[in-house]
């Protein structure tokens, strides 16, 4: 059989890399194809770099545009890929633009799709990847969860309990694979910081970043925690830019040289650098579900800047707090935090052990066979 896949934004990458290796070790024809829908040297390339990826068989440089744009670029783009290729199977992960453009496609040309970390679900269509997420589980043939709400979530939208299987989390399959190589970063060094004397923040999605009001709380409630312990802000580009529009500058600095406090934006960084910073941090702000996850994994206590989260058992582990973009919240439950220190204890969620993707090859082999 041949299996095509298709990637675009960085989580993306860190979810199909196992599955790559796994198809690989099987010895499975994999075209690997990359949207382009990341298309920054820091932000998709260091990424396959870190990880080990394949150079991708096909990118279809789409770039940025908006949602409606960046889809039909996509949908067109792919199109006579999937023809040319004639996969007997299409795996899309995640929820960014690319997973719901490629699945439709497929599914139009008769190719049957399986959706990577499907059935997860923040019930706020303000979300554009609850969108995603919803129509590409909606026309999947095979839908593998990291998540027992997620498998519920399916249940009670109608899916077939053949069609669901319940893998782990690839993600976490990618953070054990790297541990000790992120562990011999040397990014801590680069930036004159020590381990535990500092914290992390990742701020990207457009309910934060595009709102003055809230943009403008969440740096005021940081640079409130950072006036004891520093935080490191690795930007993501539009932020940066919106920052600047919004005149908020004078809320971060641009230097890691007054290293004792407030809010220090550096640009992205790879997937081991930054997985080193995260790990030896006190604590995390984000409003990325990625990140939620691994902090569950490395037990860091976790602030997510939403009302909402889809993936529900990052809370339940002990490791999550949603905080929205409330600027007492913030302040308020970072201390507490950080006064409680590590979560020690509680186990893993479910399946989170590293070998998801072996989960996920078998049985599309099995299915197939």
């Amino acid at each position: 059989m041949k299996i095509l896949s298709v990637v675009g934004a960085r989580p993306n990458f860190m979810k199909i890399a196992p599955i790559s290796d796994e198809l690989k070790k099987k010895g499975v024809p994999h075209v690997l194809v990359h949207t382009g829908q990341h298309y920054d040297y820091r932000m998709s390339k260091l990424f396959f770099e870190d990880l080990g990826l394949p150079k991708p068989d096909i990118d279809l440089n789409v770039g940025s545009a908006t949602h409606a744009r960046q889809t039909a670029e996509i949908m067109t783009g792919i199109e006579p890929v999937l023809m040319s290729e004639a996969p007997d199977l299409l795996i899309v992960v995640g929820d960014v633009n690319s997973t719901m453009a490629a699945a439709i496609t497929a599914v139009k040309l008769g190719v049957p799709v399986a959706h990577v970390e499907a059935g997860l679900r923040s019930f706020d269509r303000t979300m554009p990847e609850e969108i995603n997420r919803m129509i590409t589980d909606a026309i999947a043939d095979m839908h593998f969860t990291t998540e027992e709400s997620a498998n519920e979530n399916l249940r009670k939208e109608g899916v077939d309990d053949g069609k669901v299987f319940f893998a782990g989390n690839t993600m976490i399959d990618t953070l054990f694979k790297h541990a000790n190589s992120a562990a011999e970063s040397t990014i801590l060094e680069t930036l004159g910081i020590r381990p535990r004397e500092y914290g992390v923040a990742t701020l990207h999605r457009p309910s934060n970043v595009d709102s003055f009001v809230n943009l403008k709380n969440i740096l005021e409630a940081l640079n409130d925690v950072a006036r004891d312990l520093p935080v490191i802000f690795p930007i993501h580009p539009r932020t940066k830019k919106l920052i600047a529009s919004y005149n908020l500058g004078n809320l971060v600095s641009e230097s890691t040289s007054n290293k004792h406090s407030g809010i220090h934006i550096i640009e992205p960084l790879g997937y081991l650098d930054f997985l080193k910073l995260m790990t030896d941090s006190r604590i995390v702000f984000t409003d990325s579900g990625g990140i939620q996850e691994e902090t569950t994994v490395l037990r860091l206590p976790c602030l997510t800047l939403r009302e909402n989260t889809e993936r529900p058992v990052t809370i339940t582990s002990g490791t999550n707090t949603l905080v929205g973009a409330d600027k007492n919240r913030i302040i308020e439950e970072a201390r507490r935090k950080l006064d409680a220190g590590f979560v020690a204890g509680q186990p893993l969620p479910p399946l989170w052990d590293g070998h998801a993707a072996e989960r996920i090859v078998g049985t599309i082999l099995n299915r197939f066979n």
